[in-house]
């Protein structure tokens, strides 16, 4: 691609491009260079308490030095180096092997790493707020809580905004990734169809869209105990003893279920991309179609259904019955039958091929070993009565690690196996394969002993003095795994400006799509509009395109690949060997698509700094207080410049939409985020009802809700947002018919009653918060109890809902104002969309908090 058609980028040597750039290979390389720094920081973090756990007892860190640096190693290896990392290969491969020219959304994509890196900064900043979070990774209530953290505790309250911001981060890549791959494929190239490595991310997508819903809502509610004083998770403290608090029973169990109803499936979020790597893998290197194939496929569909009814193993040791344990050991136990079929369809694959033990093959061959060991000892964790020996103990610690490093293993050999396409240059094999036999190495001298160890406690720096030579050799296995990183640092960095120049396919047996163009490829990606209408890859000219379109007749197939999608063949293909021209999109002085916007870092930017101000705003200071007003402001007017920048990202003339052929791009992602603010208010009320069931249903209104609080609110306020639905309605007809009065009317009515609806809320609120009755002497606040807690916190949410909503809706008042949506009332049914989804959710809301 030459600089004249960079479409307003730098060039890759400026800075500036990299803070501009929304290009999908771009932000892929962002993504893989800032997850491989983190895996860097949480692994020293790693080596510090390794040292530590030499010798039983806190000699180094001290006590609460080594609950930090195991917690936050925790957190930042799980949330902020594996799945971003992954992410990093998404980015970069999944456009390229659909056929697609870049992510539907190419600015949010931007967005997405943006928020993703500076929350990541958010959570380095926790350790310069006296001390970071020491609660372990999976942040168990009440020790989460402002209670039980040492000092103002302003650290740890950084790492669960942090935490949010990601998740925000991951929402918003999950519907891009969506969108993208229903509605941009290359035409006839079915779902079923597409590379191994791309469905694995669709279903990873899937997974991360619903799972990570129920994460936010639990970290929001916890922020809330941290910064406004909700009491979701607090228990009774006596300064010396962790009581249980007769206005909350449920806290800590409410806490486990919305963690790890996320949780498990965030083991197979975090696999499912490196078991996508290796599949691509093993057919490239043993020169056959993956054997099996569909049910594969069938297999990983079932686990990503499944992953959603086997949380309740990790909560074996609380007080659930019997009866809905064994319920869950059994979808535990049967969660590992699809699994059995996809190693067994990678390992007769291999049987039935002709192995190239290249590094590539090497990691992925690794990956499958220590899948199989960790799928082996984690059925004893499946099994009731073995888990109330082995839970809480380093067996746990040694399964954990030897599935999710599996997982890391796996995509380290995506790293190499794709390093060529990326940069154009091969690294040093040698190297490469003495990497990978030092990190096996390393690996399994560091986990493999704590199974022997196992009766170690976990998190505790306190062990037998007998189990001493056994967390000896495993120190000295993480020294080992970790110098094995710096052969991989030197290979890649000396082979970037040292390897040989690589052609487009340096594998002998790769056919997936992306070794159909230059390594690396160009901005544009394709040298015309990729079609597979004669069962191979091709690339349609504009004239084709334009026949194609407008139905007149023509000719114009460019660049036969004769290609099976997905290694379906052992042979040398035109495709991938293709050399491309001129980008048919780029002729005849068709516009080009964009590819450079600054706002989205300005926006994450604005988000982090409102963020960090967040974090300290309970303390009074003035200085947390105006970060957090002044980064609120920037982030709202990022967003404003955002809305208001030319920026072009058109969809393909001709692709595979099905089964979404007849949904516009902006709704399908309109859905696909609603669907993901389902499950978050779902989150929130599921957590009503089961502190309300925990207390008692109806003990729960008699001893915690004053009279004072009325149902007559509630009521006008479900009038308030029907009638606005329905103004919404009148809008859309409005702009159809080309009344700019009209559409201008409706959405100001619409705005005038939303606003109502806040007022009314408002004086509610006011009224309940100064009541003074015997029982409520203080009033009703966020703090009174957690019935005041849940009300004000889920109506809350709804109402800041509303709030987005009216902005929104000022701002398209405005436009229409100008003359904008005559004739075209899309933009208006988008809104649409999202504001009836709210005035429904006050559906529920209403009687649950009113009437119930």
């Amino acid at each position: 691609m030459s600089e004249g058609h960079s479409h307003g980028l730098p060039p890759k040597s400026s800075i500036s491009r990299w803070f501009l750039t929304t290009n999908h290979k771009d932000i892929g390389v962002l993504y893989l260079i800032t997850a491989l720094f983190f895996l860097v920081f949480g692994g020293l973090l790693a080596l510090l308490f390794r040292l530590e756990l030499i010798s039983p007892g806190a000699e180094l860190l001290g006590s609460i030095g080594y609950n930090q640096a195991v917690s936050t190693h925790g957190l930042l290896m799980v949330f902020w180096f594996i799945s971003p990392f992954a992410f990093g290969f998404a980015n970069y491969v999944v456009p390229l092997q659909i056929g697609a020219d870049d992510l539907a959304f190419p600015r949010l994509n931007a967005l997405s790493y943006w928020l993703y890196l500076f929350s990541g900064i958010l959570m380095g900043v926790s350790f310069f707020q006296g001390t970071t979070f020491a609660g372990g990774w999976t942040m168990y209530a009440p020790l989460n809580t402002p209670a039980y953290i040492p000092g103002e505790g302003l650290g740890a309250t950084s790492v669960v905004l942090a935490l949010i911001m990601f998740t925000a981060a991951v929402t918003l890549g999950s519907v891009n990734f969506l969108t993208t791959m229903y509605r941009m494929r290359a035409e006839n190239l079915r779902m079923r169809d597409i590379p191994i490595f791309s469905l694995s991310i669709n279903l990873t997508v899937w997974m991360m869209l619903f799972a990570f819903a129920a994460l936010l809502a639990a970290l929001m509610i916890l922020a809330s105990d941290h910064i406004i004083g909700t009491t979701y998770f607090q228990y009774a403290n006596d300064g010396t003893t962790l009581g249980t608090d007769a206005d909350n029973p449920g806290a800590s169990l409410l806490w486990a279920h919305l963690f790890w109803f996320f949780g498990h499936p965030e083991v197979y979020i975090v696999f499912f991309p490196a078991l996508g790597a290796m599949a691509e893998i093993f057919q490239t290197f043993t020169g056959r179609r993956l054997v099996g194939r569909k049910w594969f496929i069938i297999s990983m569909v079932l686990v990503a259904l499944q992953s959603f009814v086997v949380w309740m193993h990790h909560m074996f040791l609380t007080g659930i019955n019997l009866p809905i344990k064994t319920v869950f050991m059994a979808t535990t136990i049967g969660i590992s039958l699809p699994f059995d079929l996809m190693v067994f369809s990678l390992i007769y694959t291999m049987a039935k091929g002709r192995v190239r033990f290249k590094t590539p093959f090497l990691f992925a061959l690794g990956a499958l070993i220590l899948f199989i060991v960790g799928g082996i000892t984690g059925v004893f964790l499946g099994a009731i009565v073995l888990d109330y020996q082995f839970r809480g103990t380093y067996w746990v610690v040694a399964h954990f690690h030897y599935v999710m490093v599996a997982g890391a293993t796996g995509l380290f050999g995506g790293l190499y196996y794709w390093y060529p396409k990326i940069t154009g240059k091969m690294y040093d094999e040698f190297l490469g394969k003495v990497h990978f036999a030092v990190y096996f190495v390393g690996f399994n001298l560091l986990y493999f002993p704590m199974f022997v160890a196992w009766e170690t406690p976990r998190r505790v720096f306190e062990y037998s003095q007998d189990l001493q030579i056994w967390h000896s050799m495993a120190t000295v296995g993480g020294f080992i795994l970790g110098a094995s990183f710096l052969i991989m640092f030197y290979n890649l960095f000396v082979s970037l400006w040292r390897g040989e120049d690589v052609g487009d396919n340096p594998w002998e047996y790769a056919t997936s799509a992306e070794w159909a163009v230059s390594s690396p490829p160009p901005l544009e990606n394709f040298p015309g509009v990729p079609t597979y209408a004669s069962g191979s890859l091709e690339f349609m000219d504009d004239a084709e395109v334009a026949r194609r379109t407008s139905g007149s007749k023509g000719s114009g197939v460019a660049a036969d690949g004769g290609a099976a999608t997905d290694g379906g063949t052992a042979s040398v293909t035109a495709a991938a060997t293709a050399t491309p021209t001129t980008p048919a999109h780029e002729t005849a002085g068709e516009e080009h698509a964009s590819h450079a916007s600054f706002w989205p870092f300005l926006v994450s930017l604005g988000g982090f700094v409102a963020f960090l101000g967040l974090s300290g705003v309970r303390t009074g200071s003035v200085v947390y207080v105006s970060m957090a007003v002044v980064g609120g402001v920037f982030t709202l007017g990022s967003l404003f410049g955002m809305t208001r920048e030319p920026f072009h990202a058109p969809e393909m003339a001709i692709a595979e939409r099905w089964p979404f052929a007849k949904v516009e791009k902006m709704k399908l992602g309109m859905w696909t985020f609603l669907a993901s603010d389902i499950v978050l208010f779902g989150a929130f009320i599921g957590s009503y009802a089961f502190v309300r069931v925990a207390y008692g249903w109806t003990d729960w209104h008699h001893d915690l809700i004053p009279a004072e609080h009325v149902t007559m609110p509630g009521l006008i306020n479900t009038y308030l947002l029907l009638t606005s639905s329905f103004l919404v309605v009148l809008a859309m007809v409005a702009a159809k018919r080309e009344s700019r009065k009209g559409t201008v009317g409706a959405l100001v009515g619409t705005f005038a009653l939303g606003v109502g609806f806040l007022i009314n809320k408002g004086l509610e609120w006011e009224h309940l918060f100064h009541i003074s009755t015997e029982a409520f002497p203080n009033g009703w606040n966020l703090s009174t109890n957690i019935a005041s807690s849940t009300f004000y916190l889920t109506t809350g949410l709804h109402g800041a809902h509303v709030t987005i909503g009216l902005i929104i809706c000022a701002y398209m008042t405005v436009r229409a104002w100008n003359g904008a949506y005559q004739g075209d009332d899309k933009p208006i049914e988008y809104f649409g969309l999202y504001w009836h989804f709210v005035d429904i959710v006050w559906l529920f809301l209403f009687p649950l908090f009113y009437i119930l």
